[in-house]
């Protein structure tokens, strides 16, 4: 242990700052699931749809856009700002020596713009656009420094229960406020509100939930002395750039890492936008009432917090790489699935129940995966890179998405594309050596 309440190794971690870290999932995943994963994607389309012009389409940034793509192409330009922001922040988070004041600084930037959707009326679409922007690349910033704990609070033993836990408590705590939000819509009338403005207060519970939440992890984790230090003369910010570019040729050197990372950025990005369109899907094309789609993602919630303990045990059976390619082939089946047979409330429901169960043990076990195969004192930099693809910030997928939806007009063609991502993300995944990639990366 070190002065400033720094320490230097994964031993030197305690159980109460493992259940800080957990506490960051709770918190953070309040926006994920009211905002991103049910609320936001239908509630920003009907603004849009007050906003259209006679034929039909709304203008934004100079683009005719039709607003039902509104709210992939809003999760697609989201994710390129992160493209660009994220690498340069993680490097500057293993530099410096204030990680956990830089996850307090975004946590609270993003929890505030998620308050501020309260007040989006009428057809300011434009304004909802700019506020999900602002609260999810402060998400992303955010998670990427959470993530780069990992390797400092627990032993690679310890890697796939903790990321597991992580996850499970995480989908827990968003299940939980989501389950309040879904009865105080259901009860708006008695409560004297409108529909509208039950979404509404949803939003901003939601960016209060995050505030308050993160208190816990501020206080309980502690920084690290970074093992790398700025040249002189150098700021922050000119070393995040130095070193961006220094690690971007040296992932060459780790050709296992990159080769998780390429399969990981185009699985995921399926999940994802699985995930954040899937309210979309039920509300355009099932017409489904909100009651039901919150009704199937709380479903999915908790559902998904047992699946990430039933996972955690799968890896200990088959090992990490092998379950998650297990949630691979369920998940390709499910789209299928969705393609043919989805038409009714409760066929919904069980494809909501059936994404539940691998949704949290394929990203925690991804997590814990990537973790040893990056080089120490660099965790942040790649958990960056990392990010580009996790929760929340899929880019390709959306635009495909949104794309494939603008040219057939069709949910289900477009839902059934994204089969592709999984195919393709699971032969890569099969590739991979997870004890080689340790190896390179020092961590054996």
């Amino acid at each position: 242990m070190t002065g400033g309440g720094e320490s230097t190794a994964p031993e030197a971690s305690s159980r109460g700052e493992k259940w800080g870290w957990y506490f960051y999932d709770w918190a953070n995943s309040a926006f994920y699931t009211t905002v991103v994963t049910v609320l936001f994607g239908p509630y920003l389309t009907s603004l849009a749809r007050r906003a259209a012009e006679p034929g039909g389409f709304v203008r934004l940034a100079g683009w005719r856009i039709h607003p039902q793509s509104v709210w992939p192409y809003a999760i697609a330009v989201s994710v390129i700002l992160q493209v660009v922001a994220l690498p340069v922040l993680g490097a500057i988070a293993d530099y410096g020596r204030r990680k956990r004041e830089m996850l307090a600084a975004f946590a609270y930037a993003g929890a505030a713009a998620t308050v501020a959707m309260y007040w989006l009326e009428g057809s300011s679409y434009r304004a909802g656009c700019l506020l999900f922007l602002i609260a999810n690349l402060s998400f992303g910033a955010s998670v990427v420094i959470y993530n780069s704990f990992l390797p400092e609070i627990a032993t690679a033993e310890e890697r796939d229960d903790v990321s597991s836990k992580g996850w499970g408590f995480g989908y827990l705590g968003g299940g939980i406020l989501l389950a309040l939000n879904l009865w105080m819509y259901s009860s708006a009338s008695r409560l004297g509100i409108t529909e509208g403005q039950a979404v509404r207060i949803s939003f901003a519970s939601a960016g209060l939930w995050w505030a308050l939440f993160t208190l816990i992890p501020v206080k309980t984790l502690r920084n690290r002395r970074p093992r790398k230090t700025a040249a002189a003369g150098e700021t922050y910010l000119m070393t995040g750039l130095r070193q961006l570019r220094h690690t971007l040729g040296q992932v060459r050197e780790y050709p296992q890492t990159l080769r998780f990372l390429v399969a990981y950025l185009i699985y995921n990005d399926a999940i994802q936008t699985v995930i954040a369109l899937a309210a979309q899907f039920g509300s355009e094309e099932l017409h489904l009432p909100i009651s039901v789609l919150t009704g199937a993602i709380l479903l999915a919630q908790f559902v998904a917090f047992f699946g990430a303990m039933l996972f955690g045990s799968i890896a200990r059976a088959l090992g990490n790489q092998r379950a998650v390619m297990v949630s691979l082939l369920i998940w390709s089946a499910t789209l299928v699935y969705i393609y043919v047979s989805v038409t009714t409330a409760g066929q919904y429901y069980a494809m909501a129940g059936v994404i539940g169960i691998v949704l949290g043990g394929s990203q925690a076990l991804s997590r814990s995966i990537f973790s040893l195969m990056i080089p120490k004192g660099q965790e942040a930099e790649y958990f960056s890179v990392y990010e580009i693809s996790d929760k929340g910030t899929s880019w390709i997928g959306p635009l495909f998405f949104g794309l494939a939806l603008q040219l057939t007009g069709s949910y289900r063609t477009a839902v059934l594309s994204l089969i592709l991502f999984f195919i393709a993300g699971l032969i890569l995944l099969a590739r991979v050596d997870v004890r080689r990639a340790a190896l390179e990366a020092g961590r054996e």
